[in-house]
């Protein structure tokens, strides 16, 4: 007879305390890397944290798996900051121009974080992958939303959303690590390149994006494609 054991809560007790220490030596982690740049060592990162390398260990069975959460972080990171920035009441162009600045200002905080990250994606295991599957997936969302208001198909959303996860992944990466221009000159350009990425595909609908800044959005000339 299989004897049942009472649950006195413990174990979600315990699960929680993890959790928060996993959340503790990320933090120490963005710390490292902000001041030891994007080569700093476990080692490094171990003496931020005030522990020892075994015991970061017991939190992240290896490296790479830190930096899948130092990837989680800046992904949160990136998209508390770009949706507060699209959602804000403005007319579209200017919300789309705020996106793209409030995600250049991100990585500009923590660049050596974001250079580590894209660096060690080059190198083989993507550390950023889930984060960047988590910002496609937000991406989408806004996309089929934002679609669907214009009465615009939105079989296209999701390729859309990860090309200009991908876009902005190449093109911060080279901007932190050329910097030939300023940071207002960058994002100028890219605010460019997303928002007649957007309203171009919307003309091909027979809409107008800037619909969206009118009481009462138009109807499109055709819902969707021949």
């Amino acid at each position: 007879m299989t004897r049942k054991v009472k649950d006195d809560g413990r174990s979600s007790r315990w699960d929680s305390h993890r959790e928060a220490r996993r959340a503790e030596l990320v933090a120490a982690a963005v710390r490292a890397v902000d001041s030891a740049g994007a080569e700093v060592s476990i080692a490094d990162i171990a003496a931020e944290a005030g522990v020892s390398k075994p015991v970061l260990y017991r939190y992240f069975a290896d490296k790479a798996e830190l930096h899948g959460a130092v990837g989680m972080w800046a992904a949160g990171q990136i998209l508390d900051a770009v949706v507060e920035a699209v959602l804000a009441p403005a007319p579209t162009r200017q919300r789309v121009e705020a996106g793209v600045a409030a995600y250049v200002e991100t990585i500009a905080e923590h660049p050596n974080v974001y250079l580590l990250l894209v660096r060690q994606h080059t190198g083989g295991t993507d550390p950023l992958a889930d984060g960047k599957q988590l910002i496609a997936a937000t991406f989408t969302r806004l996309l089929v939303d934002t679609f669907g208001r214009l009465g615009v198909d939105a079989a296209g959303a999701e390729p859309w959303a990860h090309s200009f996860v991908g876009i902005g992944e190449s093109a911060g990466q080279w901007w932190l690590e050329r910097r030939t221009m300023s940071r207002a000159a960058f994002t100028r350009y890219l605010s460019e390149l997303v928002w007649h990425a957007l309203a171009g595909t919307t003309a091909e609908y027979g809409v107008d994006l800037s619909a969206l800044d009118r009481p009462e959005i138009v109807t499109p000339l055709r819902k969707g494609r021949s």
